[in-house]
């Protein structure tokens, strides 16, 4: 299990399972970088998510796949916990949903 902080200071845990779910899904993330853990804690902005999760932003200028944005919805339970519900990348990152911070 990996764990890293949120811009919040909240312990936001990857749990293999999830890991393995995401590489199931997304094989991009099979490669080397720590594409997700490094958006949680160093996005450029994060996003409300639906049903009180929220959406870590990067972008990247070079991936598995070429330039694109990585995307990783996570969910903050209290001020110390938390867990990633999924992560993908993405060419560009939604425009409806709304800025809960920026850098």
């Amino acid at each position: 299990m990996r764990v890293t902080a949120s811009v919040s200071g909240v312990s936001i845990r990857l749990t293999f399972e999830r890991l393995a779910h995401i590489q199931r899904r997304h094989p991009e993330f099979l490669a080397e970088g720590d594409w997700i853990n490094e958006t949680v804690s160093a996005p450029d902005y994060v996003q409300e998510g639906d049903s009180g999760t929220l959406i870590a932003i990067r972008h990247y200028a070079k991936t598995p796949l070429t330039e694109k944005f990585c995307a990783v919805v996570y969910k903050e339970v209290d001020r110390s916990d938390g867990f990633v519900v999924t992560a993908y990348f993405s060419r560009q990152p939604s425009v409806v949903r709304r800025i809960v911070w920026k850098r």
